[in-house]
């Protein structure tokens, strides 16, 4: 915080691509699974990324229905270099966009650069006076913001750490799949009793399994026994994958989205091939990137509104 000229800087890195990271902060869709700190959750009412465009969107707390504890804001985009950076102007408003003029509004100007394999990003929050900037970091804003950038991170390395672990080849194969909202496990011990199958590799691993890391904070005791990751072959040879997606963590579950086919390719060609022909006229909410936690992934629906993966594991 530099109180002289009342900004405050911010720098994070991804063990990620700038592909990725770009378009982790740019997707409305994957914006609203990280940008508010929990209990909050973000949800987008538009969002038009362009110069003299603007993003609007609301923070409301997933424990508690009262009207006070929903929250609007707006963006609005000052200036785009894609990839590079982009600056806007963020303010507390209403439903429609109109601004709260009695609270105080925020400059973001937020910096890309790529490294060998990290992205950094360099975050300048800049406010009209001393008193804005001592409000802001009073309301909590290191905290939240940290807590924001940590969310996805934590969950996306730990599931995908347990996959690589069970399958240490890149033979190709089609699996299922599947995210609720608490009762993973029920579930499993359902589909294995009518298959008749055992989980592959150590059984159901929990949230509370993740290694202790000085990079995240420990997961909540709420959701410490929840399921983070299981498999189950059922018939020849496919496997149902299936995980919890706690609210806690910033994740919305609704009948539509709680369900994928995963296709694991043998190789990149052949991923990029089968993400390209069948996300044609349908709507990709994670392009094809080299991911942090050590896979070649995209994530799309297709023109039908059948949920896809296509994940290549990158050889170590």
């Amino acid at each position: 915080m530099n109180k002289k000229n009342n900004t405050v800087h911010v720098q994070r890195e991804f063990d990620a691509s700038l592909e990725l990271v770009w378009e982790a902060w740019t997707n409305p869709e994957i914006l609203d699974q990280w940008w508010a700190p929990k209990p909050y959750q973000t949800k987008t009412k538009s969002m038009d990324f362009r110069e003299g465009g603007s993003w609007l969107y609301q923070m409301y707390n997933t424990q508690s229905e009262k009207q006070q504890e929903c929250h609007w804001c707006k963006n609005d985009y000052l200036k785009i270099v894609n990839q590079s950076m982009f600056s806007g102007l963020d303010a507390f408003c209403d439903e429609n966009g109109t601004v709260n003029q009695e609270m105080p509004r925020t400059q973001w100007t937020n910096v890309f650069t790529e490294n060998v394999d990290t992205t950094l990003v360099t975050i300048t929050a800049t406010y009209e006076s001393l008193s804005d900037l001592e409000k802001i970091i009073e309301m909590g804003f290191k905290e939240g913001f940290t807590m924001a950038m940590e969310n996805l991170d934590q969950y996306l390395e730990a599931q995908f750490q347990l996959r690589k672990q069970n399958k240490p080849n890149n033979k190709s194969r089609v699996t299922t799949y599947l995210n609720f909202s608490g009762n993973t496990e029920e579930a499993f011990i359902f589909y294995k009793s009518v298959f008749k199958t055992n989980f592959i590799g150590n059984g159901i691993q929990r949230f509370g399994d993740i290694p202790a890391d000085a990079a995240y904070p420990p997961v909540s005791n709420v959701i410490k026994n929840m399921v983070l990751h299981v498999e189950l072959p059922i018939l020849g040879g496919h496997i149902l994958m299936g995980t919890d997606a706690p609210k806690e963590m910033g994740f919305t579950l609704k009948q539509g989205n709680n369900m994928h086919i995963c296709l694991e390719p043998e190789t990149r060609e052949e991923a990029d091939r089968l993400f390209n022909e069948l996300s044609v006229e349908g709507n990709v909410t994670m392009p094809m990137a080299d991911m942090f936690f050590g896979s070649y992934f995209g994530e799309f629906s297709d023109k039908y509104g059948i949920n896809w993966m296509i994940n290549y594991q990158n050889k170590n």
